[in-house]
């Protein structure tokens, strides 16, 4: 099994990917933070805070969609929101919308699946946050939020956004954008180099009909069990994506590959803790149900058009 052809073509892979990853990663990382320059917190306050109804969720899961990259930074924002006087609907699309759609992500898949399942995957998490957003306010969970500061609660060095030390000046916020996004490059590097070393490997030892038989679209439970796997093992899509690309060349049906993106950067573990810090444990737990079926049946929908798509 383990031949010197395998590990020079484990090897040639390796480096095609890691190289194509970094390279896309330190590009649009550096213009998201650019934007994030722009679109401070009080920015969204301002605009969540309106009492706009269906539009406060949309804008929601917009402003979720180009601002945080990790939960820890998310789920401070999220308790400045609602503080604020927020729209609970509206905040509750920002939490759904943040982890899963950034355009980092975004163009992580763009590069992996091509733009017809980027396009798909997009719109389809863009209009889970906001109806999740409006049905969760609907039905009165807005009286589960303790109403709690979160001090100091992000400690993972990422590029949180802050609204200290404003200015006006282009120039300044290119430098601060260009800080944020080094910041964030090294914190993410290593999944980047995890996930392509685990792909590498899996391209040039691990037998395709092996692959098939445990993830293939024969197996009916393929996606409930990757979107079921996804949630406890906090999977960062930066690590899953490069595994992707090789699972999805050997035979790995492509709803459980989005069963498990969207189960594991969903509702990760560390932002579940978070929020059971702010949150009932109620609504926690309809949080967790809500992101596992959403992985389902997301997965059970990109199964059935995946012929048409790739």
């Amino acid at each position: 099994m383990f031949e010197w052809n395998n590990l020079i073509i484990t090897g040639k892979y390796f480096l095609f990917i890691i190289g194509e990853l970094l390279a896309l990663f330190l590009g649009v990382s550096f213009i998201v933070a650019l934007l994030q320059e722009f679109i401070s917190q009080a920015t969204i306050k301002y605009y969540l805070t309106k009492p706009s109804k269906w539009l406060g969720n949309i804008l929601g899961a917009l402003f979720g969609a180009v601002t945080p990259f990790c939960s820890c930074s998310t789920i401070p924002i999220l308790v400045g929101l609602l503080n604020a006087g927020a729209s609970f609907g509206a905040t509750m699309s920002f939490l759904f919308a943040s982890p899963l759609l950034n355009p980092v992500i975004l163009a992580l898949f763009l590069m992996v699946f091509g733009w017809n399942i980027t396009i798909m995957y997009g719109t389809i998490t863009f209009i889970v946050a906001v109806v999740i957003g409006m049905a969760l306010e609907t039905m009165g969970f807005a009286a589960d939020y303790k109403i709690k500061e979160l001090d100091n609660a992000c400690s993972c060095n990422c590029c949180c956004s802050s609204d200290q030390q404003q200015t006006n000046s282009v120039l300044v916020k290119v430098k601060q954008a260009a800080l944020k996004s080094g910041i964030l490059f090294r914190q993410v590097l290593p999944y980047l180099f995890l996930g392509s070393g685990i792909g590498a490997f899996i391209y040039g030892f691990v037998p395709e009909e092996m692959i098939i038989r445990l993830a293939g679209p024969g197996n009916p439970w393929a996606i409930p069990v990757a979107a079921a796997i996804g949630v406890p093992m906090y999977i960062r899509v930066e690590t899953i994506l490069p595994i992707s690309s090789v699972l999805l060349g050997k035979g790995v049906s492509l709803g459980a590959l989005m069963a498990l993106i969207i189960g594991g950067a969903g509702a990760s573990i560390p932002e579940v803790t978070l929020l059971a810090s702010i949150f009932k444990t109620r609504l926690v737990i309809i949080f967790v149900a809500t992101v596992l079926t959403v992985a389902i049946v997301t997965g059970l929908t990109f199964q059935v058009l995946q012929q048409s798509l790739l």
